[in-house]
């Protein structure tokens, strides 16, 4: 017998999918959105809603799940570090005293990812909070050429930035994921 969990799908329509197309939150029923803002926030948003369902279902201890040693990678490492970057992107582009890290010394979001339910509902909470307070400063610039903050950093840029951490980070969760309980990513 293996200790590897078995390959699942709760997809019924195509079994090597996460999710049957017709039911997939991150399908978009309108088409794509038209003009370069539109299909990048649409891009940010699949993402983000990607790295959600990668970790639903599971309990506080399948979140906090390393990886493979020495990495201490796991799926409530990946909400607690990418809270801490929304946080870092926002003092990418304002001119005031930078925000303190949330989870403190470098490293901290996944040391601090551990299998306990109230660090699992704060991450997310603290993750919600990161993410609404950027893309509130950021839609008070809808001119993706202009340039922000002390790093000078251009809309685009930023934005593509943004879609590149995240899509990175689902193909971390793909795999993590997939360690925990044979589900893979689609």
């Amino acid at each position: 017998m293996s200790d590897q969990p078995a390959r699942w799908s709760q997809a019924t329509v195509y079994p090597d999918m996460w999710a049957d197309p017709d039911n997939d939150p991150r399908e978009n029923n309108g088409g794509s959105p038209d003009g370069e803002l539109p299909t990048l926030l649409d891009f940010l948003s699949g993402y983000r809603l990607t790295l959600r369902m990668k970790c639903e279902g599971l309990d506080p201890e399948q979140l906090a799940r390393r990886s493979v040693p020495p990495s201490t990678m796991s799926l409530l490492g990946l909400i607690r570090h990418l809270a801490e970057v929304e946080r870092d992107w926002r003092n990418w582009i304002s001119h005031d005293e930078p925000l303190p890290k949330l989870y403190g010394r470098r490293d901290a979001d996944f040391d601090g990812a551990v299998a306990d339910q109230a660090v699992v509902d704060a991450s997310y909470a603290d993750l919600e909070r990161e993410q609404a307070a950027l893309d509130a400063a950021l839609a008070e610039h809808p001119d993706l050429g202009e340039r922000l903050g002390r790093e000078d950093i251009a809309v685009r840029e930023l934005m593509v930035h943004r879609i590149e951490e995240y899509a990175r980070h689902c193909g971390h969760a793909d795999l993590l994921r997939e360690c925990v309980d044979g589900r893979v990513g689609q």
